[in-house]
């Protein structure tokens, strides 16, 4: 017993290594491109959406699956079909990690945009892809909380759909599914839009909380599933709305995730 302890410890060890080794180099690789993905969000921002949009959509793609297979990240979609022609929705993904949002709005079969917060946007770089396909909103601003929900009712009216996190921010606890907040089912409602919940798998294993300046390939899958309507619904049913979409989504990360 006492040996294969000691060569247990010696593969945990070698592990720890490679995964701070693999995150140093997925950072590389990731700010390499980002120049470039950075060169066309400039460049996007000349134009007046939604046709920024669609570009930004395009290159997202391209930059996308340029990177994952670099990092060895093999990313699985379901659900496709479920997304109607002529038809714009509110998507609605769980969030474990920072790679949701690599994965998210690229695999998301149409173009769309994001609420993001303001203070990312002011990082070198990477700000400007950020803000380029993004609803800015400072959350300490309750004028800024306003006006990011007629920024997103115009967005879903240029025929955009919305992807929004319903938990706000990362899910650190220790259930399935954070507590959602209600911003994305106001939207939906006050728009008669469908949502669509979304479950993503597999990113928590790639970048988790710790160790810090950790990561680990792994494969993630986002499955969209499908459309709950809203038409007809008052915001008296948002809360009943929540906790619809947050049972489904929940529900099917148990039964599917093998993280």
């Amino acid at each position: 017993m006492p040996p294969f302890n000691e060569y247990e410890k010696t593969m945990n060890l070698l592990k720890r290594l490679l995964g701070h080794i693999y995150f140093f180099y997925g950072m590389i690789v990731f700010a390499i491109t980002l120049v470039l993905e950075a060169i066309a969000a400039r460049i996007a921002l000349f134009f007046e959406e939604p046709k920024r949009a669609k570009i930004l959509h395009v290159s997202f793609n391209i930059w996308m699956r340029t990177v994952l297979p670099l990092l060895f990240i093999r990313v699985k979609r379901t659900g496709k079909e479920n997304f109607k022609k002529g038809e714009t929705y509110v998507i609605t993904p769980n969030h474990n990690s920072f790679v949701d949002i690599l994965v998210s709005s690229p695999w998301i079969p149409e173009p769309n945009k994001t609420l993001a917060k303001i203070e990312l946007s002011k990082i070198p770089v990477f700000g400007t892809v950020y803000k380029s396909g993004s609803i800015l909103v400072d959350r300490k601003s309750e004028q800024s909380r306003k006006e990011s929900f007629s920024k997103m009712q115009e967005t879903l009216n240029m025929g955009l759909h919305l992807c929004l996190y319903p938990e706000g921010t990362r899910n650190k606890t220790n259930d399935p599914v954070g507590k959602f907040k209600d911003g994305a089912f106001i939207v939906a409602i006050r728009n008669q839009k469908a949502i669509i919940p979304t479950v993503i798998t597999g990113t928590k294993n790639i970048l988790p909380e710790r160790p810090k300046f950790w990561a680990w390939p792994h494969s993630v899958h986002i499955h969209f599933m499908e459309p709950i309507p809203t038409k007809g619904m008052s915001l008296s049913q948002k809360n009943e709305l929540m906790e619809q979409v947050r049972q489904l989504i929940s529900d099917y990360y148990v039964k599917h995730n093998r993280d």
